[in-house]
């Protein structure tokens, strides 16, 4: 790729002692597998070392609202909160294209059904609530929802505790085996009323403290990552597999296949646009604080 060249090139050219940097991911078959080059060391990082700190993405997305970590993945809710400290790194997007997050229940209930019970959600900050509450019409202020661990959402429901749950990563793959149905798939709303554009529900940022230049670099260095492992599939999914929850390899590499593809190696104009709507919609409703503008490492 040409920018990798170009982001050697500055390297190359420059005088430069190790360095680590903190990269956030969550512990799921999807950033497993798009890590997997760099947690293997199957790419160069030319002279560069990496710190993988998995933590789950709720807690990735208040750790950016610190400005903790160097190199992140964060929901793309989350980044209205964060994009005065973080740029957004062109690779590395998790893209509902036609799916996404799913309101699942015990039985079939319509959307004002759903507006009168409690909510089980994976986190505040996650796209999937924002998604929510641009389904609903509503802020949360004006609905009941309980915050949980996005893997006990199926447990909180099972027991009442919760009427609907929110549900992300795997188990949009898996909520059959639990005796639940699909209420709505948030990501097909929003393809079927935004034009086919995918839902934004994730990217990686790096934050501004690091030099542009360094940016550079270590965006073309984690995109090379990516590559890797969508050349050497198998390999990567079989590494991603110790993360697989209930998972078995076949239902991985489909649920890796959802989030790792054309969308994560550059978001291109339709992606950038869909995150424009999808942040410019949640301000135009009052459930983010400002209007943003979009800071990609170029």
């Amino acid at each position: 790729m040409v920018f990798i060249r170009q982001a050697s090139a500055v390297l190359d050219n420059a005088a430069m002692q190790q360095q680590v940097y903190t990269l956030g991911h969550s512990p799921d078959p999807d950033d497993a597998f798009m890590f997997y080059g760099l947690a293997k060391n199957l790419v160069p990082t030319r002279g560069f070392q990496f710190e993988h700190i998995l933590q789950d993405i709720q807690t990735l997305n208040e750790r950016a609202t610190r400005g903790e970590l160097d190199i992140s993945a964060v929901s793309i809710h989350a980044y209205a909160y964060v994009s005065d400290q973080y740029a957004l790194l062109p690779s590395g997007a998790s893209m509902g294209d036609g799916y996404g997050p799913m309101l699942v229940a015990k039985q079939q209930f319509s959307r004002d059904e759903i507006g009168r019970k409690t909510i089980a959600v994976p986190g505040t900050m996650t796209s999937a609530f924002l998604a929510l509450q641009l389904w609903m019409g509503k802020s949360a202020k004006e609905f009941s929802f309980v915050v949980v661990p996005f893997d006990q959402i199926f447990q909180t429901v099972r027991s009442g505790a919760a009427d609907v749950g929110l549900i992300i990563h795997e188990g949009q793959l898996t909520y059959q085996n639990e005796g639940l149905v699909v209420c709505e798939d948030l990501g097909d709303w929003w393809a079927r009323t935004n034009g086919g554009l995918p839902l934004p529900l994730g990217g990686n940022v790096i934050h501004k403290r690091i030099a542009p230049e360094t940016r550079l670099l270590l965006s073309a260095i984690l995109t090379e990552s990516i590559q890797f492992s969508l050349d050497h599939r198998d390999d990567a999914v079989q590494h991603a597999l110790q993360y697989a929850r209930d998972m078995g390899k076949t239902l991985a590499d489909k649920f890796v296949g959802m989030y790792v593809n054309h969308w994560t190696l550059d978001y291109g104009e339709r992606g950038r646009e869909a995150i424009r709507r999808f942040l410019g919609r949640a301000f135009e409703r009052g459930l983010i604080p400002h209007r943003q503008e979009l800071e990609f490492v170029a």
